[in-house]
């Protein structure tokens, strides 16, 4: 029998952890929180220093009891949830559960899921961290408060379902105030004009654009002004007046932290934040790769730390003098400074083994595990590597006193380049290399036109520039950027257009109520200054009860007051072309918790909804007729023939375009450990299709 029990958040998490440890150690997974406040009412004392009341989750009983029972036979038990507060806290309520003496050493923590660093946590066992448990604790306890005192405003004056959150009515204001922006702005006018010119007849041609008079800068905002130049510049020679070269450097961008790592998986990878964190959690927790034990390909993915172990990064060195050479080996090791307000708790998202390169694995990780994986671990390596160094020049042209300009870039050395180049926002700027001139050089005129423009509103926010914003503004934390972003927009505030994130009417109704009567949950300083406190507890600085007493009474009177003065907002519902089943009345939309549906507008004499329905490219196997995405009443996604009820197929995974080469029956798209995969339904068959098999059979 086991004498030692050791309990993580996840099955994956213990079957990885338990190939590392001997048989004396039984690891086991408790499924993420086992307690928490209840849904169907506050939870939390306000009278008696706001003392929660947690219970056991539903659905946990069982495991809970299993838990219990491996605990009472083991001699000792170490609780080893995520190096953060939440999993903190976690480890905390297991204690709790099991009588365990909260000071011994019972809580054990690791960065990276690798057999050395999970035995070393074993000899390094502390005991509970009581300020990481009261900083989560607040947070819970003030996003309780906040959600169960707002929402029910909302039910009573907009429309049932909505919810407010300290963090996600924030978050919601900040897309909101950015399309108001784009709304109200007014474009400008203004002309660009570009002069084509070469050396010689038939040598390289390159651009010049205009610039200004006489060397100082002028703005062209109309036709009349931009002929004017053209006209005068035509009667002139293009001559070389000056030169102006530079060396510059850019530097190796640090590490992954979450943010970055979400905002560059989206740029580069178009990932949502919530696909990215789930993928990254994957590789984290740990993958059976061919031919080698089960282990964790990166470090903790909850972290705002751009620190990166000794050991590491002496590897990373080493790698990188054997692949690329010294000349790519920056003399000292780099080292990034974090952002201001970083906890730094944990290092930043790197491969735990060096040796695992990205090709070496290729064939053990799903397509998606494989991207971003080759993402972590190349900008690892640049973050250790050389500057890249590169030459500016800029060449200073006259014709007839209008002033043009030629910038180029040449490259002199490629540095981290060579590995990794960072994604952005905006266009990048290109290499263009200029020919020799020199002063005095008078230069051929090709071609002189010019073209017309508006100035651009700021652009609508993405994923990834959202994230930017919320840890620019110190806005919520590693862990809450992805929840956030997914709760506003299956709350129906907030739309996602390709990569844009648009306020819906709902969302701007919802946020303007907000500025009006809760100014200070949707002020951005309000909330980053409570982030702030929350770390204070966390160090240990200020008492979790303390923070509450000073938010909560002042809050209060604004939900009183906000209660009484507040009318009635009526939101009209958008009228489909399809007509109710029951009383023929064309349906609306309406969106409910598990997204948008269609509902009789006649409610409640007419009780009558429908799902929108949304057809795949795939035919039913039974009739032929197309197969349709739908939701069960408990929110689960499953696919059904659009003929029901005279067609019954249904299936809960989704249907795959190809049919089994085998048998030629329906195959299915599932996901295992090692990502997804198709599979023939046919029992009998037993036909598998993995990714590696399918880059293969398309090329």
């Amino acid at each position: 029998m086991p004498e030692k029990l050791v309990i993580v958040e996840s099955p994956a998490k213990a079957k990885t952890i338990g190939k590392f440890l001997g048989k004396q150690y039984k690891v086991i997974a408790s499924n993420g929180h086992v307690r928490d406040l209840p849904k169907s009412q506050l939870g939390v004392d306000v009278n008696n220093d706001f003392q929660p009341k947690y219970i056991t989750l539903r659905g946990r009983g069982d495991v809970l009891e299993k838990i219990r029972k491996e605990a009472k036979a083991a001699k000792s038990v170490y609780l080893a949830t995520d190096p953060d507060r939440e999993g903190e806290a976690i480890s905390w309520h297991l204690a709790q559960i099991l009588k365990l003496d909260e000071k011994s050493d019972c809580r054990i923590v690791f960065n990276e899921i690798t057999a050395s660093a999970v035995k070393n946590s074993i000899k390094g066992a502390r005991p509970i961290d009581m300020n990481l448990v009261d900083a989560q604790q607040a947070r819970r306890v003030l996003d309780r408060l906040v959600g169960y005192k707002i929402s029910p405003v909302l039910w009573a004056k907009v429309r049932k379902g909505l919810s407010a959150g300290r963090v996600q009515s924030v978050a919601t204001r900040i897309i909101c105030d950015r399309e108001q922006e784009i709304l109200d702005f007014i474009p400008e006018e203004y002309w660009t004009i570009e002069a084509l010119l070469s050396v010689k007849s038939g040598a390289k041609e390159f651009e010049a654009k205009f610039y200004g008079f006489n060397g100082k800068k002028t703005d062209i905002k109309s036709k009349a002004q931009a002929d004017e130049v053209i006209e005068k510049a035509k009667n002139g020679i293009f001559t070389v007046t000056d030169i102006k070269t530079a060396e510059k450097t850019k530097h190796a961008p640090a590490p992954f932290t979450t943010s970055n790592l979400q905002q560059e998986a989206s740029r580069k990878l178009n990932f949502t934040t919530k696909h990215t964190m789930l993928i990254a959690q994957q590789l984290y927790e740990g993958i059976e790769l061919q031919g080698k034990e089960t282990t964790g390909l990166i470090t903790y993915i909850r972290t705002d730390s751009v620190r990166v172990a000794d050991e590491a990064q002496q590897q990373a060195r080493e790698f990188i003098q054997r692949l690329y050479g010294d000349r790519y080996l920056p003399e000292k090791p780099n080292v990034y400074k974090g952002r201001k307000g970083a906890q730094d708790a944990h290092e930043a998202i790197r491969p735990t083994h060096i040796e695992f390169t990205p090709q070496s694995v290729k064939a053990s990780l799903s397509a998606n595990q494989y991207k971003l994986y080759r993402l972590i671990y190349e900008r690892f390596i640049a973050s250790q590597m050389s500057e890249a160094k590169y030459e500016s020049s800029t060449i200073i042209i006259d014709s007839n006193g209008c002033t043009f300009r030629a910038v180029g870039v040449r490259t002199l050395f490629d540095g981290f380049t060579v590995v990794y180049t960072e994604g952005r926002d905006e266009a990048q700027e290109k290499e263009v290399v200029l020919p020799e001139l020199v002063r005095g050089e008078r230069l051929n005129l090709k071609k002189l036109a010019s073209e017309q423009h508006y100035t651009q509103p700021p652009p609508r926010y993405t994923e990834a520039s959202l994230v930017k914003a919320l840890e620019e503004k110190g806005i919520g934390r590693p862990s809450t950027y992805s929840p956030t972003i997914s709760t506003i927009i299956e709350r129906g505030y907030v739309q996602r257009e390709k990569k844009l994130l648009i306020p819906t009417e709902l969302g701007f109704i919802v946020t303007q109520l907000m500025k009006e009567n809760f100014s200070n949950i949707v002020n951005v300083k309000f909330t980053a200054d409570m982030e702030e406190k929350l770390d204070l507890v966390e160090e240990g600085e200020k008492r979790w009860v303390d923070i509450l007493k000073e938010f909560y009474a002042p809050f209060d009177e604004t939900v009183k007051a906000a209660s009484a003065n507040i009318d009635k907002v009526v939101i009209a519902d958008v009228v489909s072309d399809i007509p109710c089943d029951k009383c023929g009345t064309m349906m609306v939309y309406k969106t409910g918790r598990f997204g948008k549906f269609l509902a009789c507008p006649n409610f409640p004499s007419c009780r009558n909804t429908k799902p929108i329905l949304e057809k795949l490219d795939v035919n039913c196997p039974k009739c032929g007729s197309a197969l349709i995405k739908q939701r069960s009443k408990r929110g689960k996604t499953f696919y059904g023939c659009g003929k029901y009820p005279e067609c019954d197929f249904v299936s809960w995974d989704k249907p795959a375009k190809e049919f089994c080469p085998k048998c030629n029956s329906l195959m299915v798209q599932k996901i295992g450990p090692r990502g997804s995969f198709t599979i023939c339904t046919n029992k009998g068959c037993g036909y598998v299709l993995r990714p590696a098999q399918k880059e293969q059979t398309d090329a």
